[in-house]
């Protein structure tokens, strides 16, 4: 499949060719397309990140080993060594002109810092446990973010805040032993989004956002609040018609790319798909009518943000068919109530397509009518 730049250039060529444009714009556009494409992650980049990643495990295995050979101000210092060269190193390799190897770097760096906060603390048997050990780490991280606006490690500080959720959480694999919810998590990610923008990081925004998601429903799955499923359902429902009707002042403000629809469905699956599970036991009333909005929701979805969101289209169609097949187990004790349920599902979504493709093909001539006339 064709990246979205080679498409571009393509339609760039066609439209030189047909006339729609001159060579002069036609150049223009294209070297913008090239330029933007540099500027974009690379394939070397990706491997790059992958290798630091890789090398900030290995530091941290090789810590948990607990090196007793080593004396112990050999492991300090090696460790901060590792801190130094990596955050110095990688701050002039990418004032040099290779920005993912500095990028990397970086994260190798905080990757020997959260070794270094371990091995101290075993060493010299510091007060504290491991999720406190986790919130430094992270503190560290979103730090050294801030001062070298580092997306990367944004990235990686929210990365960190997730897994200090789940260290809470899953302490010892048993779900939610804590006594307390780590509602702390919600300042942390907060004040993480805040900081994206500072670090220009869309890609923390996008891994916020979902993890608010997951969050949520941690949160409902513990307290068996289904009042909270139904307000993330209600949330995610405004949040996805606002960046559908109103794309261009949403997205200026939280800045993903025009993709708030998308995660806007899939909080609202979310929400949809935890209150089914709340009303499986009635599967001829609530859950009737739960069901009914969840497809009513999908259709919408679609029909307002399908078109311009391939990533969006295939939420939908993944929400439909799971739709489908918690029906069916739901509801297969009355066969004859399934079969109605989908017979008046598929009458209903006919009538609508058949309704929006009428539409298209009215709207079709108009828009080539504007498009040709000066």
């Amino acid at each position: 499949m064709a990246s979205y730049s080679t498409r571009v250039r393509q339609d760039i060529a066609r439209w030189a060719e047909n006339g729609l444009i001159d060579a002069a714009t036609a150049d223009v556009l294209a070297r913008d397309v090239e330029a933007d494409d540099r500027r974009s992650l690379s394939f070397g980049s990706i491997l790059a990140m992958m290798a630091a990643l890789l090398f900030g495990a290995a530091i941290l295995i090789f810590v948990a080993a607990n090196w007793e050979a080593i004396p112990r101000l050999a492991r300090v210092v090696a460790l901060f060594a590792v801190i130094l060269a990596g955050y110095v190193g990688g701050a002039v390799v990418k004032t040099r002109g290779h920005p993912a190897i500095g990028e990397a770097l970086w994260i190798v760096a905080a990757a020997a810092f959260g070794g270094a906060i371990a091995l101290v603390g075993q060493m010299y048997h510091l007060a504290g446990d491991e999720s406190s050990a986790v919130l430094t780490w992270c503190a560290g991280t979103a730090l050294a973010a801030a001062m070298l606006r580092s997306s990367p490690l944004t990235v990686a500080a929210v990365g960190i805040a997730v897994g200090w959720l789940f260290l809470i959480l899953f302490h010892g694999f048993n779900l939610f032993e804590s006594t307390e919810f780590p509602h702390f998590f919600v300042a942390i990610v907060a004040a993480l989004f805040l900081l994206s923008y500072w670090t220009r990081s869309q890609p923390t925004r996008h891994l916020v956002l979902l993890s608010l998601i997951l969050y949520t429903a941690l949160v409902v799955a513990d307290h068996n609040l289904i009042g909270i499923a139904l307000a993330l359902a209600a949330v995610s429902a405004v949040c996805f018609a606002a960046g559908a009707l109103a794309p261009g002042p949403v997205d200026r403000v939280v800045q993903i790319g025009g993709r708030l629809p998308l995660h806007g469905l899939i909080g609202f699956l979310t929400g949809m798909l935890m209150l089914q599970f709340d009303a499986a036991d009635d599967a001829g009333g609530n859950f009737a009518i739960v069901s009914a909005v969840a497809l009513a929701g999908i259709a919408a979805a679609v029909v307002l943000a399908g078109r311009e969101s391939r990533g969006l289209r295939w939420i939908a169609y993944l929400g439909f068919a799971f739709e489908l097949l918690m029906i069916y187990v739901v509801t297969m004790q009355s066969m004859l109530g399934t079969a109605g349920f989908f017979l008046a599902a598929a009458v209903i979504l006919g009538l609508l397509a058949f309704i929006i493709i009428r539409i298209e093909k009215r709207m079709k001539p108009a828009m080539i009518e504007g498009a040709v006339t000066p």
